[in-house]
């Protein structure tokens, strides 16, 4: 089956590295070999050896590779071109001085393994993140280990279950039941799953907010162990009875989880251990603007209340005062590794996070600083408004308060036309823009997640608003223009259901005659 392509033009329209092939072109020629020859066969059984002679593989010359990756890669959308709408997922402009930090020569040739001695710089780094972290959300106990949100978020409700098992001995058996609001992002109830807890589902109210009648009749069928809220919440709005559900929760004998993957409306001006919140992870490449393309690396700091400090995983980097002073008269610090704290849960990474994030998030930070990082939140917050109120006569906004970081709207106008979010999406490709975050939260029907962040200037926000206005005119004039997009791009609309359940992920020989025929 061949693709419709859009342009003709080989820097528009690259074929496969594999078409470009043609019998005998190289680009490269190995030098004369200067060592023993060794057979084939001490090296390697024949079993695990090739018996096609690499049959298959492109036959091409160093100019058709440099071209052909360098015309694909103009292809690619990223944050240096334009604003990422992503709702939650935030992708917000990365620092360059960010990068140049993390490229410091003794930070990047640093090995894991290498002993604590050679080590003090990237440790007191870890130290120093762990303190600033703290200090911004309230809470005393930090790991940097977990390597990403979703394990962050199972770090800490795992030192839930320990807490409650070393509280209440035997009888924690009796208390497995985790409160997830029914806007909650879709890991909350599979981290408390694998932790050995059954979910009950917290209504939202019809203002999006969780509904505390129904949460404190959960909490008195018992069994409670804790309740994972996020806060702003999936629709992007604040809960403002966060103090009275921690308190609930709380009375109730259970412990509250905030899933912090995204505090881009809470930093400098609100801390979740001030509400009564007991553990939380964030999410680095969210919030502290470090690398969030292709999926990774990403880095998930697990933070708790000092109850659940003797929980934390191992080793903690910890700071001791050596009695000895230098010759300039200071006291000679140093940090290392301690693995004593009998009561962890263990390791959660083999190593310690991804350090290269930690040295991006605290250079963010200490670019910042405390007003900056402020004035950061407060820019998020006023852009996402900005947008609500700018598309509020165009989409329907299923919820009246104003939000906070990110705002949701519904296809619900459009769809009386049979346009619906993913052809809005789809069409916002046409315009420049990177679509938004679709179908998600699922309380909204049609929903369409948008998050600005504070990387976005008002020209920018005036360009995307004007687009998503001229989608909902096309919507009502043409709706079978918007239906039919994108337009614009080298092919034209996939058909996803396919490519999820039959996807073709590698190329075969026969698939240039099979091309040809389609």
């Amino acid at each position: 089956m061949s693709i419709k392509k859009v342009t003709q033009h080989p820097s528009q329209n690259e074929s496969l590295i594999f078409e470009r092939s043609q019998t005998g072109r190289v680009g490269y020629r190995l030098p004369k070999l200067d060592v023993e020859e060794i057979s084939l066969d001490e090296l390697m059984p024949e079993e695990l050896r090739r018996t096609d002679d690499l049959d298959g593989l492109p036959e091409v010359s160093e100019v058709d590779v440099i071209r052909h990756f360098t015309r694909i890669s103009t292809w690619n959308y990223s944050i240096d071109l334009g604003m990422y709408p992503l709702g939650s997922c935030t992708m917000k402009y990365n620092s360059r001085l960010n990068e140049k930090v993390a490229r410091i020569a003794g930070f990047t040739n640093l090995h894991p393994l290498a002993p604590e001695e050679e080590s003090q710089g990237a440790l007191e780094l870890i130290y120093e993140l762990q303190k600033d972290l703290s200090e911004i959300t309230g809470l005393p106990g930090v790991s940097l280990q977990p390597a990403a949100g979703a394990q962050g978020e199972m770090t800490g409700v795992m030192l839930i279950r320990a807490f409650l098992d070393q509280r209440d001995g035997a009888a924690s058996k009796e208390r497995r039941v985790m409160l997830i609001p029914d806007s909650a992002h879709g890991t909350n109830p599979a981290s408390a799953a694998l932790a050995g807890f059954s979910v009950k589902t917290i209504r939202s109210t019809a203002e999006g907010l969780t509904d505390m009648e129904h949460l404190k009749q959960l909490c008195d069928e018992g069994g409670v162990a804790g309740l994972m809220l996020t806060n702003p919440n999936t629709v992007g709005i604040f809960e403002t009875n966060i103090k009275e559900i921690c308190k609930t929760i709380h009375a109730a004998g259970g412990l509250v989880y905030m899933d912090g993957a995204n505090m881009n409306a809470l930093v400098g001006i609100a801390r979740p251990g001030d509400m009564g919140v007991d553990v939380i992870h964030l999410n680095l490449h969210k919030t502290f603007s470090t690398p969030h393309g292709g999926g990774g690396p990403g880095c998930g700091p697990c933070l708790c209340s000092a109850d659940l400090i003797p929980f934390l995983p191992v080793p903690r980097v910890v700071k001791e005062e050596a009695e000895t002073r230098s010759v300039s008269g200071e006291t000679n610090t140093q940090y290392r590794l301690d693995f004593n704290y009998p009561g962890s849960i263990g390791r959660v990474k083999a190593f310690y996070g991804n350090f290269g994030m930690m040295i991006r998030a605290l250079s963010y930070i200490y670019t910042h600083g405390a007003e900056g990082l402020k004035e950061a939140t407060q820019a998020a917050v006023l852009n996402a408004r900005y947008l609500s109120h700018a598309l509020s006569e165009d989409f329907e906004k299923p919820f009246a308060a104003d939000p906070m970081h990110e705002v949701v709207f519904s296809h619900k106008k459009q769809s009386r036309k049979g346009v619906h979010t993913l052809d809005i999406a789809k069409r916002l490709i046409d315009y420049g823009f990177h679509p938004m975050t679709i179908y998600f939260p699922l309380v909204v029907e049609g929903a369409m997640l948008i998050e600005p962040t504070e990387s976005v200037g008002r020209q920018d926000l005036d360009a995307f608003v004007e687009a998503m206005k001229d989608i909902d005119r096309e919507a009502q004039e043409n709706p079978q223009f918007v239906i039919d997009a994108p337009h614009s791009t080298r092919i034209g609309r996939l058909d996803e259901a396919a490519a999820a359940r039959k996807p073709v992920l590698r190329w075969k020989k026969d698939m240039e005659t099979l091309s040809k025929s389609a």
